[in-house]
């Protein structure tokens, strides 16, 4: 068994502490690519009486914007001569190399905690989840034997370029020396030291620190320090951490859950609209019935009333021509008249009976259940608090903290950010000026659901996105119509600029108050 670090004899190395030009290879926007921008080489310098006497390199991977990680062999000089060993941080881009500090080591788990400012590093999650047998993983890291190929000086070794990734498979775990470390395949050398395991999504599954000898043409395997061990040790060092527990998913089975999601709620949509359509015909033809019965019942009691008056009439005008032939004229004149009354009165109860028009009846609520059904009665603004869904998400980095919003008339967010329209959405592109990551937010008041949609760009196709957005045209909140469409088209050119793939999706159920 061999440790994947080196510290031959080098001359001329003295110049490697002030070099600080150095070329960036732009990486491919992928998952891998997106956490190599996260792993550095580290440089280690030996100087005895002003003469360097050693050199060695290791590779390492952040977990804080200024912290890595790497192998405790690695700069194990360093912290055994502290004056005498310098410790060198080469990002995987940029134009310079940092001096590193040791702040934590730890020989037994073989794994070490490195300082160092001047720039800030893509954080790396590490992955809680299991791994399975046979699941791809992704070495990064810089081995030696591809830097003996292809270095043309000591400066190579401190000029900024992308790790070398490897791919292979989950082979078991075992225990190295008392520590429970991952078997794989994926193929490292020595320099790999320190350098990260991934999963399919680059999340660190492992820190990569031996691989086993391989005589007489027998496989090789390789060792890595596995996730309890590497939790265990930052915690020790008070090092906060990102862990994920979320399973890997791609961007392709993402988006075939999400479009079989979609499916799935036009179809409730469309089960519910049928629900309410039927439940309206039911309730009308029920309220047909007890309007046709009240009718009926009117009418009944309007005839009866227009034959009492004509039974009465008849009476009257029969009274009034008995008292008109005994000579008692004005009796017989009154009762004349009220008989007649009578029969006008039976006339027009008769002629006024409610008639029953089924065309005029509808559903209790008249058929407002479908609108009901389709949006919610009260669109989400306001002060809201956003609650991760991991079951609608695909999270490689992010540590799913909620998000507040405050949102306000004509797509004003939090007092301040003025959002543009994207059919009853409000959008916005959110381009930080100190990270190299693209948001596309998303937030639709209909159903209070927010989506962050991010891009890890390297720093040639960050400044590309930033190259379009010179000028913002809209500084503040408006209800300008005119300004509010600039800002859609603005945006539209910066999506034009990203990835066709996305690397997280996060999406969030808001509510007032973090009320559920």
């Amino acid at each position: 068994m061999a440790r994947t670090g080196v510290f031959p004899r080098m001359r001329q190395v003295i110049m490697l502490v002030a070099m600080l030009l150095a070329w960036s290879v732009p990486a491919h926007a992928d998952d891998i690519s997106a956490a190599g921008r996260g792993v550095v080489r580290i440089v280690t310098i030996a100087v005895a009486d002003d003469e360097v006497v050693g050199f060695g390199h290791g590779s390492g991977f952040a977990v804080a914007p200024n912290r890595v990680v790497t192998n405790a062999h690695v700069v194990e000089l360093a912290s055994r001569y502290p004056g005498n060993v310098v410790i060198g941080v080469v990002p995987s881009e940029g134009s310079k190399s940092f001096q590193g500090k040791l702040i934590a080591i730890d020989t037994k788990r073989d794994l070490a905690l490195i300082e160092f400012s001047g720039a800030k590093l893509p954080t790396l999650a590490l992955s809680s989840g299991a791994v399975t047998d046979g699941e791809t993983l992704i070495a990064l890291g810089y081995p030696g034997n591809v830097d003996v190929a292809t270095a043309r000086s000591a400066a190579d070794f401190i000029t900024p370029q992308s790790p070398v990734r490897s791919q292979g498979g989950f082979a078991g775990t075992r225990t190295l020396e008392g520590i429970s470390v991952l078997l794989h395949t994926a193929n490292i050398a020595r320099g790999n030291s320190g350098g990260p395991l991934l999963d399919a999504c680059g999340r660190v599954l492992g820190v990569n620190s031996a691989i086993t000898n391989s005589e007489e043409g027998d496989s090789t395997f390789a060792f890595a320090i596995a996730y309890p061990e590497l939790t265990a040790f930052l915690t020790q060092a008070k090092q906060p951490f990102v862990s994920i527990a979320a399973p890997c998913i791609s961007v392709e089975q993402r988006n075939a859950l999400d479009k079989a999601a979609e499916e799935k709620d036009r179809a409730d949509i469309a089960n519910r609209n049928a629900q309410a359509e039927s439940a309206a015909a039911r309730a009308r033809e029920a309220a047909i019935d007890k309007a046709r019965a009240a009718n009926e019942s009117a009418r009944e009691t309007y005839m009866a009333g227009a034959a009492v008056l004509l039974v009465f009439g008849a009476l009257a005008l029969g009274a009034a021509g008995l008292l008109l032939s005994r000579d008692r004229q004005r009796p017989g004149i009154w009762t004349a008249v009220g008989g007649g009354a009578l029969l006008l009165g039976a006339v027009a109860l008769f002629v006024l009976r409610p008639s029953f028009d089924e065309a005029s009846i509808a559903a209790p609520g008249d058929g407002n259940q479908i609108a009901e059904a389709k949006l919610p009665a009260d669109a989400a603004e306001g002060p809201l608090v956003c609650t991760l869904q991991p079951d609608r998400s695909r999270i490689t980095v992010s540590p799913g903290e909620a998000v507040k919003l405050n949102v306000g008339p004509d797509g004003c967010f939090d007092g301040g950010t003025q959002y543009a329209e994207s059919g009853r959405r409000w959008q916005r592109v959110l381009v930080p000026a100190d990270e190299q990551t693209v948001t596309v937010r998303e937030f639709d008041p209909d159903s209070g659901t927010l989506v962050d949609t991010r891009y890890f760009l390297s720093a040639a196709d960050m400044q590309k996105v930033r190259d379009v957005k010179p000028v913002v045209p809209v500084a503040q909140c408006t209800a300008d119509q005119a300004k509010r469409a600039s800002l859609a088209s603005l945006q539209q050119l910066m999506r034009a600029t990203l990835p066709p793939a996305y690397n997280e999706k996060l999406v969030y159920h808001c509510a007032p108050g973090g009320a559920e």
